[in-house]
């Protein structure tokens, strides 16, 4: 199946995933939600903080992700904390279980967007980064935002 770029909205990426790990491999999932939460997330009231994704059984679970109650919601609104199931192939969720338990990889929530009218969730299969690499990736960072700077005021 093609997906064309036109039906594609970027709600929120974890910028703090991509400076904590290393990044190995993407994988695009669906998420099971309840009507509140998918309101809630298409307004953007939702936070990837310490937040992961577990392997029991042949399914995966994205734990700790934050989505706030909906607004205009009344009591039957949603949990704000609880652990949803992300929707995978089988063969794909045995392939990340091998991944993880031999190697010491980790999964990590990178992106939440909308594609059409579903919510879909990139999760990625990541390794955790070493201090002097942290620092590296900082430092490549500022010297980008300067070269940035610098051809910026030179254009003018």
């Amino acid at each position: 199946m093609k997906h064309d770029k036109s039906n594609y909205k970027l709600l929120q990426k974890n910028k703090k995933a991509y400076f904590n790990y290393e990044v190995i491999e993407d994988l695009e999932c669906g998420i099971a939600l309840v009507g509140t939460e998918v309101k809630s997330i298409r307004e953007g009231r939702f936070s990837f903080a310490d937040s992961y994704v577990t392997i029991k059984g042949n399914t995966l679970t994205l734990v700790a992700l934050h989505i706030q109650p909906y607004t205009h919601g009344n009591i039957h609104n949603h949990e704000v904390q609880r652990p949803r199931r992300l929707l995978a192939h089988k063969q794909e969720v045995k392939r990340l279980r091998r991944k993880v338990e031999e190697k010491g990889f980790t999964l990590i929530p990178t992106a939440i967007y909308l594609r059409g009218n579903l919510v879909k969730v990139q999760i990625s299969l990541c390794r955790g980064k070493k201090l002097h690499d942290k620092r590296e990736a900082t430092k490549e960072r500022d010297l980008n935002r300067d070269v940035r700077r610098e051809l910026k005021q030179l254009q003018y």
